[in-house]
């Protein structure tokens, strides 16, 4: 339902906020079409951007994965941020399904391609990677575009990415922003400070409680905070949790 703009209303996890919203294609250089969608503010230029690369799709991952459906509801209105998602190939989701199929993480590195690609050719402005769990992973072996101004990972198993692949980033020179949750599965603060050590830049953040998906508002909260943090500095935060103008509440 919309409110009417006249009180505050609190900001659920169904909660979507005002932006311009399009669904969007890819085209890789493989002749793939991904498909996806681009949110950006409604009455103002994006400050940034954020391209968002999403975890395993043979577990679950694709572009509505909750974190980045959050983002795109939420950062356009409340921080002027443009969120790109999209389904890596063969990946299905609501909005469809993208071409090709699941390579590992090793094709993949055309889909990434094709995002920056997209992110320059609409002239977005100041894109930042956004890696989550397996995104992570493409961040690190792909993501060393010199159109990008940094990345952020979140729950980084460092499963495919290597000792080689964090030395490349070390030399890339762009700032490495590491969220790892207190309880994750695969890899947790401490030993995520011993592996990102390689990279002089690299700032791995433990966040105390979370896990692995990043479950409840709280999770969700601090990571939209930690994102607009580093994207954009001066920024006020925390986010607000209420919202004063219009709002629609989505279907889960």
């Amino acid at each position: 339902m919309s409110t009417d703009g006249t009180d505050a209303h609190p900001i659920r996890s169904l909660t979507v906020l005002p932006a311009r919203r399009a669904d969007v294609e890819l085209h890789t250089a493989d002749g793939l079409t991904l498909v996806g969608e681009l949110a950006v503010p409604e009455h103002a230029p994006p400050a940034a951007t954020l391209v968002t690369l999403h975890p395993l799709p043979t577990h679950g991952g694709y572009m509505d994965s909750h974190i980045y459906r959050k983002a795109a509801w939420r950062l356009p209105a409340m921080a002027d941020l443009a969120v790109l998602r999209f389904n890596t190939r063969g990946t299905a989701s609501p909005r469809g399904t993208s071409g090709g199929a699941f390579d590992g993480g090793l094709a993949e590195r055309f889909d990434v391609a094709a995002a920056i690609e997209f992110v320059e050719f609409h002239d977005l402005p100041r894109p930042w990677l956004v890696g989550w769990s397996f995104g992570s992973e493409l961040v690190l072996m792909h993501g060393r575009d010199p159109a990008i101004e940094g990345a952020i990972l979140l729950s980084p198993p460092l499963h495919r990415a290597t000792d080689a692949d964090l030395d490349a980033w070390a030399a890339f020179g762009k700032p490495l922003v590491v969220l790892v949750p207190e309880l994750d599965d695969y890899l947790r603060p401490d030993e995520a400070r011993a592996r990102f050590a390689r990279v002089p830049q690299a700032e791995v953040i433990g966040v105390d409680g979370a896990k692995h998906l990043w479950v409840g508002e709280s999770s969700v909260r601090r990571v939209l905070d930690e994102i607009v943090g580093h994207v954009l500095p001066d920024h006020p935060l925390p986010l607000p949790t209420e919202w004063a103008g219009d709002t629609v509440e989505a279907t889960a």
